[in-house]
């Protein structure tokens, strides 16, 4: 061996990186040691053997049509740059490489060799370097839902201490529209009951029995507006503290009407005619009997009172496969546009009532026991015209 063989055999002896010749049918010519460490053989059990036994699958099966494709077309597979593949080890397991591969023409024959750079150690970092990105990742990711959180906490803080807020002004709101009514709803039936009191003694020294009768009248009369006031007052404590459950049955309809026609008919207006009709080809239903009464006791004695004298009040039910509806229409007063928006608040009345004795309770009252029975309330009205109140109950 010449000076410069035994230099070039050192240099491939002592190589870092593998280096591998194959002949044309890609059996193993030479290994240097570098090779034989990184694959586990030593260099009598591969010398002659094909370099396939290197290779996982698919390359394992695959390699002599790559060499046979690129002796037919001049192609190659790998010739030239190198690139990353997996290397079989003696022991079965698998690790990373990359390998380049040079065409040697050499004594009239061509041979391949194959430089083998270990990427065993490069791969190891980059997966610790992309397990440490993961974990930076997620936990970026939990501060910015912790983050998230606390913002979305806050948040519902701050919505809980508005709606506080806007609570706490509706019930100041209320407390002042109470004691507006309170002081002066109590105060007139209080002040005339006092004062008829007072004459009715007058008028029984000088026996003017027409006169203590008309007192006596008025008597009935406010004790009757205060009794009202203070069953609205219940009923909206009850409604409040969640005492009111529904009692449904199957009861007519028809009759519960004309029962309560003939009991509004007592209390109307001199020359006020409640005009009640009935449409369907039955009058059973399905309902709360007691709310449904109150409901529309209520709408027609604000009929009454919103209705001057000499007027109808109509009063109609109608009933079908579907639903119930009731609808109480009246002649009077009506209700101002822009009222219509706070018709149903507790203690709120209309800008036009004046000295129309009412507490603003009735309609909210009406309003909730209608939901209770899983219906609605709707109502129509045009100032100085009329007003149309209509309950609708599904069936």
């Amino acid at each position: 061996m010449t000076e410069k063989g035994a230099l070039l055999h050192a240099i491939i002896e002592n190589a870092i990186d593998g280096i591998i010749t194959i002949d044309q049918r890609g059996l193993i010519e030479s290994i240097n040691p570098s090779a034989c460490a990184l694959f586990g053989y030593t260099i009598e059990e591969v010398t002659g053997r094909n370099v396939s036994m290197l290779m996982p699958q698919p390359d394992r099966s695959q390699h002599d049509e790559y060499i046979a494709r690129y002796q037919r077309t001049g192609t190659p597979h790998i010739i030239g740059m190198g690139r990353d593949v997996n290397g079989l080890k003696k022991d079965g397991t698998l690790f990373p490489f990359r390998l380049a591969v040079s065409e040697v023409k050499y004594s009239g024959r061509t041979i391949y060799t194959g430089f083998i750079h270990d990427l065993s150690r490069e791969k190891e970092a980059e997966a610790q370097i992309l397990h440490y990105a993961s974990q930076l990742e997620k936990l970026v990711e939990d501060r910015t839902n912790s983050l998230q959180k606390s913002v979305t906490e806050l948040q519902v803080a701050k919505e809980t201490v508005s709606k506080s807020l806007e609570k706490e002004k509706e019930l100041n709101q209320l407390k002042s529209r109470f004691v507006s009514m309170a002081s002066h709803e109590f105060r007139t039936p209080l002040s005339s009951i006092q004062l008829s009191a007072s004459l009715i003694e007058k008028y029984k020294l000088q026996d003017d029995g027409a006169n203590i009768s008309k007192h006596v009248s008025k008597i009935k009369n406010s004790v009757g507006n205060l009794t009202t006031i203070l069953d609205d007052f219940l009923s909206l404590e009850r409604l409040e503290a969640g005492k009111i459950e529904t009692a449904f049955s199957k009861f007519d309809i028809v009759k519960l009407s004309e029962e309560i026609t003939e009991e509004m008919q007592m209390m109307a207006k001199k020359d006020q005619n409640i005009i009640y009709q009935h449409t369907g080809l039955h009058s059973t239903v399905l309902l709360d009997q007691n709310l449904l009464r109150n409901c529309i006791v209520n709408l027609i004695s604000n009929a009454i009172k919103y209705s001057g004298e000499n007027t109808f009040i109509e009063f109609n039910t109608e009933l079908s496969e579907k639903e119930c509806i009731v609808t109480v229409r009246d002649n009077g007063i009506g209700i101002p546009e822009a009222d219509h928006r706070h018709l149903f608040e507790p203690f709120f009345r209309a800008n036009n009532t004046g000295n129309i004795p009412g507490t603003g309770l009735g309609l909210n009252i009406i309003m909730r026991y209608v939901n209770l029975m899983g219906g609605k309330v709707n109502f129509t009205s045009l100032p100085k015209q009329k007003t149309i109140f209509t309950l609708n109950f599904p069936q």
